[in-house]
């Protein structure tokens, strides 16, 4: 697996990346309406293109397939991080937050942060990060919940 910048014909891969990630998230973690206000179908690739442009994420490309994405800001947080789901527990989100890591390190920042999903909690907290606080945020007219996380870099 390589880890690259985004490319802007990237966009379409992944905005679909995206959206099956969050469709497949299990309806004991997230209701359909949950999932629905977070990835509506169709997705707006016009929107996606426009956000991508702008967060210009690192990508994780396996046999010539987009598998992942992170978006690091310059304050050190982290907007997105997605696994497409054939190739989630095989250590492709481990590999992009170490990306991410790396930069920041680079960049001479000294903590890093994330609004995590109810499923990537135990992710974040697996890598190091703690929980800070729930919250509940509306999209499109549905509550969500996430968590607060922050971790320290070494």
């Amino acid at each position: 697996m390589k880890i690259r910048p985004y490319q802007p014909s990237d966009h379409t891969e992944i905005t679909d990346l995206f959206h099956a990630a969050v469709h497949a998230i299990p309806e004991t973690i997230y209701s359909k309406e949950e999932r629905d206000a977070w990835a509506p179908t169709p997705p707006n690739y016009t929107e996606w293109a426009s956000r991508l442009s702008v967060k210009k994420p690192f990508v994780a490309v396996k046999n010539n397939t987009l598998v992942g994405f992170i978006e690091l800001e310059k304050d050190g947080h982290i907007d997105c991080l997605y696994v497409h789901p054939t190739y989630q527990r095989a250590g492709v989100a481990s590999q992009l937050l170490q990306q991410v890591r790396t930069i920041a390190d680079q960049k001479g920042l000294t903590t890093l942060t994330v609004e995590a999903s109810r499923i990537a909690m135990p992710f974040f907290k697996q890598h190091g990060f703690t929980c800070l606080q729930k919250n509940i945020v509306h999209l499109r007219g549905q509550p969500l919940v996430n968590y607060s996380m922050s971790s320290c870099m070494p």
